[in-house]
């Protein structure tokens, strides 16, 4: 009966008109910026592209896909997505385990998870962290870009308050059957936590595949850029020597249509993600709502 009432209808559709406009408030920049990179010159430098393209033409991605430094920034990115990706949530996985287990089961647990929020709150620093990658030797590798992030407390605590929620009976029949931890954990928690596993891949992919600052203090080589500090160099700092516009290329192209075509390109592949996650992402995003 609460859900037929007249209150309820209109504050749904309240709701719903509310939702539809911040799912287009969301949308219309990513339409406009894909429409400015199908239009031709003139239309986009006389800023008059609105969300359908003028003078049609693919000339801006052709242009960016030969654009040796858009794909070495962008095969840098992918790298560094994947491996980050992998082995965050290992890491994550191996430590939100033991600590999900109760303090008479693990001794100190209630410790060490103040330690990890402990570390969520404070930091060294931007200058202490910097000097430790430096003094390892690790400037303008791959592994700046990945290890300092490789451990994230947040995930963790998520992590261990969805492990707390799976029923103990599960854990305990498979300790009866001859498994030990570690079988437990692939065969037990793993499949039934999905969905807050999902989840967590999917915000560590997108923070690594958009984190630009790392990139920007790591590498001291632009050629060793990441796409989202490449995007940056050409997008806020208005460096547009990487872009590699010949002056025969000026007379169909700009330099706006060429950036909004790496742009789009840069954010297509996290966008592809999102369809194949969304079945965990409802489920997930609760994780760690019950427990502490």
């Amino acid at each position: 009966m609460y859900y037929k009432s007249r209150g309820y209808r209109i504050f749904s559709l309240f709701n719903h008109i509310f939702l539809f406009a911040l799912a287009l408030l969301c949308i219309i920049p990513l339409i406009h910026i894909f429409a400015v990179s199908l239009s031709g010159k003139s239309a986009a430098m006389a800023n008059l592209v609105g969300l359908w393209p003028v003078d049609f033409t693919f000339d801006a991605y052709f242009k960016t896909i030969g654009n040796s430094n858009f794909t070495t920034s962008l095969w840098i990115s992918a790298k560094r997505t994947v491996i980050a990706t992998f082995f965050s949530m290992l890491v994550v996985i191996l430590t939100a385990y033991p600590l999900s287990k109760d303090d008479s089961f693990f001794r100190g647990r209630t410790v060490l998870v103040w330690f990890f929020v402990f570390t969520m709150l404070f930091n060294g620093g931007l200058i202490p962290n910097y000097i430790l990658v430096q003094k390892l030797g690790l400037i303008n590798s791959l592994w700046a870009l990945i290890i300092p992030g490789l451990l994230s407390a947040w995930n963790v605590v998520l992590l261990l308050n969805f492990f707390r929620n799976v029923p103990k009976e599960l854990e305990e029949a498979a300790l009866i059957d001859g498994a030990g931890h570690l079988v437990t954990l692939l065969r037990v928690y793993l499949p039934v936590s999905l969905p807050a596993i999902a989840t967590l891949s999917l915000f560590t992919m997108v923070g690594n595949w958009n984190s630009w600052f790392d990139g920007l203090i790591y590498m001291t080589e632009m050629e060793r850029y990441p796409l989202a500090t490449f995007l940056q160099s050409i997008v806020v700092e208005q460096d547009f020597t990487r872009v590699q516009i010949n002056p025969e290329d000026l007379e169909n192209l700009s330099e706006r249509t060429v950036k909004s075509a790496q742009i789009f390109i840069g954010a297509l592949p996290i966008l592809l993600v999102y369809p194949f996650l969304q079945r965990f992402f409802v489920k997930g995003i609760v994780l760690g709502a019950v427990k502490e």
